[in-house]
This record gives structure tokens, sequence and C-alpha cells, in this order.
């Protein structure tokens, strides 16, 4: 019997070993993308943030550790150059080999170009409320892009974005007062849940492609989140509805996305879509546009300091000065973090209601 025990212990040695595949490292630019990201990874791994909550994307300096998680990831989830311009070289250098997936250019997601002026109301030219065709549509679904192209529509000025210093905004308004350019399209585009939706298959496809093991676990995490989007999506536009006309001030031009979705649109920006300090003119017609229209909401954001929008206001008619914030700064980061993040946004809004 022991010789039989230890002709079977000696057999086993031999017998082909099968590896358990990990799942691929990925890494997501901002937290309310992550939590898309995270959601769909539900089950088989967590994803690695590459921008510290509570700072703009805008402008951003890798730290030792998000260096590294770039440098190990065999998926990269972005917004696009257009929101973090000094992201593009990291990831071309530190994640030379994985899979990049620009999300701003996945085909079918609604985009806005960037609004005019400093007052939307004056300016307010509304393009197909289904929004553009995608005309950066990638060559396959998954939104993949050549690493090498870039269209010339797509160019950025330097990581100082500097120019003459009279410069002024284009009819398009894609050159602040200090001449920083921006891309052609708003890049907020995550404040729309129904792109959200969108993202999400796309993730889904892409992670499948790559983890074929656990490709139904991902599909059916979409379904999932995306169903849950759903219902959020009608509550939302639910209590949207009840508002009335309400009339408020955003720190800078960053929500679009949401307020178009919902029929909830601002008054107008102390600042841009990429939060570059506003000019003097601009900051002046929004002090003007507050008292002829009455507005008496404005809010900060906490990714800035509010002691401007507190000096620019403090001596007209406001009534509050409320929080709202493109990124959920004080939100968990995680699977919930993008519903979360889309109450806070409605539950800001209606701190205006009349």
């Amino acid at each position: 019997m022991f010789r039989l025990f230890l002709l079977g212990s000696c057999l086993c040695l031999f017998l082909p070993v099968t590896a358990v595949a990990s799942p691929p490292k990925v890494a997501v630019d901002i937290a309310p993308v992550h939590s898309l990201v995270a959601q769909v990874m539900t089950g088989v791994g967590e994803p690695d943030l590459v921008i510290r909550p509570g700072a703009s994307p805008h402008e951003y300096t890798l730290r030792p550790s998000e260096a590294e998680a770039l440098s190990r990831a065999d998926v990269v989830f972005w917004v696009s150059e257009e929101l973090t311009p000094w992201l593009e070289s990291p990831i071309e250098n530190l994640a030379d080999s994985a899979t990049k997936v620009t999300l701003l250019e996945v085909s079918g997601i609604t985009l806005h170009d960037f609004r005019e002026g400093a007052t939307f109301e004056a300016h307010d030219h509304h393009g197909d409320e289904h929004g553009h065709d995608d005309e950066h549509a990638h060559e396959d679904e998954h939104g993949h892009k050549d690493e090498h192209a870039h269209e010339d529509e797509h160019a950025h000025e330097d990581e100082h974005g500097h120019k003459d210093e009279h410069a002024h905004e284009d009819e398009h308004g894609h050159k602040d007062a200090h001449g920083h350019a921006h891309g052609e399209h708003d890049p907020h585009a995550w404040l729309d849940p129904e792109n959200a939706k969108i993202w999400l298959e796309t993730i889904a496809s892409v992670l499948a492609e790559a983890d074929a093991a656990n490709a139904a676990t991902y599909r059916s995490n979409a379904a999932t989140a995306i169903a849950n989007l759903d219902a959020q999506i009608a509550s939302i536009r639910a209590r949207t509805e009840k508002l009335g006309e309400i009339k408020f001030i955003v720190f800078h031009d960053a929500y679009q996305y949401f307020e178009r979705r919902f029929d909830v649109e601002a008054t107008g920006a102390i600042s841009v879509g990429d939060a570059s300090e506003p000019s003097p003119a601009r900051v002046a017609e929004i002090r003007d546009t507050v008292a002829d229209l009455g507005v008496r909401c404005v809010f900060t954001e906490p990714q800035y300091n509010p002691d401007m929008v507190i000096s620019v206001f403090e001596k007209t008619e406001v009534a509050t000065i409320g929080v709202m914030d493109p990124l959920g700064a004080d939100i968990a980061i995680g699977p919930d973090h993008y519903s979360k993040l889309m109450e806070a946004l409605v539950s800001s809004i209606t701190q205006c209601q009349n």
C-alpha cells in the first residue's frame, strides 16, 4: 500500500498544471470613470485611480504610486486629451504596451461644443438634442486609437498654453482670455449618464477581449449597472421636472452634459471649461448678469479656492453660495461613486429652487 501511495505521489509531480490567469491591471484617470470601471470589474478585480480625488484633472502632477499604476497597466481608460492634456505623454510613455481607450472618442455618445461667453442665455444655440454625430469614431467599436495618430483639430498648445496675452475667444469659445487652447468638444461628457451607459458597454467589451475567462462577468456587471442607471435617470428627471425656472451660476463650465440631459441649464460660468482664471471682463459680465436677471444662486467647487467667488458676489443679491462638484471630491471612490455623484449634482441644483 505504501508503494502505491508513493508511486501515485510521484506521478502527480508530472501532471500538467493549469495556470490561472490574473485579471488585467487597469488604470483609470478620474474618479467618476473609475467608478464605472469598478462596477464592470466587480468580483474580478479593482482598477487603479490615477488622479487623486479633490484634485483638478486639468492640471496635475503624478505621484510615484500613480505613475506606477500606469506603468503596470494592461488597459487604460481615460476621458481625453481635452480634459487632461498633460496626461497624454505619461500614458504613451509609461503604459506604452497597454490597450488605451479614449472614452470621448467612443462611437455613439452625445458630444457638446464648448459654450460661448460667460453667460449662456445670450449665446445659446443648441444643436441636435441627441448630440453630434461621432465624427471622431475609432477604427473599432471599443474606441481604440492609433497611438501616434493626431488630427489637426485636436492640436493643443504647449503644456503652459502661452499665446499672445491679448488673445480673445474665437466664435466657438475655443480660447480663453489667456490664449489657452481647447479641443473641439467639451470633455465633461461623463456628466451625461446616457454617455455613461455607452461607456459601460465599451468597458465591458474591452475587458472581455483582454480577459476572456471573465468575459461573462464583465458583460453581466455592465448590464446590471446600465439597468441601475436607467432607474436613476428616471428618478433624477422626475425631480428636476418639479424645479420650475431656476437661475444659477457655476464656477466653471463643466456641467452642460448634466444640465442638458435634465433640462436645468446654468445661466453662466465664472470660468471657462478648463477652469483657467477668468478675465476681469468675464467676471464683470457675470456680475452684471446676476444683477440683471436676479440670479440668487452661485456655486463654488472644492478643487478651487472659493474666496474669489465669495468676493465677487458678496455685495450682490445672491442668496446661496453652494458647492457643485463635477468629480465628487468628497465621495468615496469605488463602484457607488458615480451614482452618488449624480445625486449630489441634483441635490446642489435643488438648493436654487425658489
